[in-house]
């Protein structure tokens, strides 16, 4: 059995995704697995031992059409994506069965379980979502402190980023406790230098700037040795679920309910639960940022110190 599996463009999607890829593992057992998908997404999921081929499409249509057309038929093909361009995916593909992801048919839920219901709708079968896998192993150091991950960026817009003086509070507050490492990408090396200038500051030498130097591979196998991460709702929260690191997630714009960490045991979120949460936008249509301004390090930190 041969699929081809569309992923969603997000890492934090990816990630999501992937118990509705052990759904179609368990069902088929005996396959071969084509990724498609953005250089992130494929980066993230690569090392399942079913995956064969992975393809990193360019945006130009005339490229992913050449780059499709020329494969061999697949059994199967499934995309986690419902845009335009992946229903051109979807037409460039050769299979004799074709699925694809609509978001208007699947409302309720966290998105693990809509992306689960997705291939249990697709396959005619009823199997509930499994933990998340990345099939990558811990990374096990000696260390002489505890490992405290600070992932203060979010892709989605500047409203789902909580303030970098917060975060620095944070890190300061467990810095006697905890080394320290930041993370982020290239978006975020502004706020991770504010973070730092506000660390050194007070003092504090303890922590390692990782923003903009890690590779996918290395930002999993980095969380994967941490004791706790802190962080807003993003790709990283997603990954330290998959590695069932301790959590503190912070959520403004978005919705908890849907895009929280799944199945990870030692989770919380803390958000304000206010009434033009959650708004869904890029940037406050209100001007005031409110749900994530009136969070401070002090509902942080004792969300902390609440964790089993």
């Amino acid at each position: 059995m041969r699929i081809a599996i569309e992923l969603p463009t997000w890492l934090g999607d990816a990630v999501m995704v992937s118990p509705a890829i052990e759904n179609l593992v368990n069902f088929f057992k005996d396959l071969e697995i084509t990724l498609i998908g953005s250089f992130i997404s494929i980066e993230a999921l690569k090392h399942h031992p079913k995956v064969t081929n992975t393809y990193v499409l360019e945006k130009n249509y005339i490229n992913v059409y050449n780059t499709l057309n020329y494969l061999d038929e697949f059994d199967l093909f499934v995309s986690f994506r419902g845009s335009v361009r992946s229903k051109f995916i979807k037409f460039c593909v050769s299979a004799k069965y074709k699925y694809q992801y609509d978001k208007n048919k699947y409302k309720r839920g966290h998105q693990v379980e809509k992306y689960n219901n997705f291939v249990n709708d697709s396959l005619n079968i009823d199997s509930a979502a499994s933990n998340l896998n990345l099939h990558v192993k811990k990374e096990y150091k000696l260390k002489d402190h505890k490992l405290l991950g600070i992932n203060p960026g979010a892709s989605y817009g500047s409203a789902k980023r909580w303030y970098p003086m917060e975060f620095a509070e944070v890190a300061y507050a467990l810095s006697n406790e905890y080394d320290i490492i930041l993370f982020g990408g290239a978006n975020e090396k502004h706020i991770s230098n504010d973070i730092e200038k506000y660390l050194m500051e007070k003092g504090v030498f303890n922590f390692k700037n990782l923003v903009e130097k890690t590779t996918i591979k290395e930002l999993i196998s980095k969380i994967s040795n941490l004791d706790l991460l802190v962080t807003g709702d993003s790709g990283p929260m997603h990954i330290a679920a998959a590695l069932e690191i301790p959590t503190v997630s912070i959520f403004g714009p978005t919705k908890d309910y849907e895009t929280s960490q799944w199945m990870n045991k030692h989770s919380a979120v803390v958000k304000k639960n206010l009434e033009c949460q959650p708004c869904m936008k890029r940037t406050c249509p209100l001007n005031h940022h409110n749900c994530m301004k009136l969070i401070k390090a002090s509902d942080v930190l004792e969300a902390i110190k609440n964790l089993d």
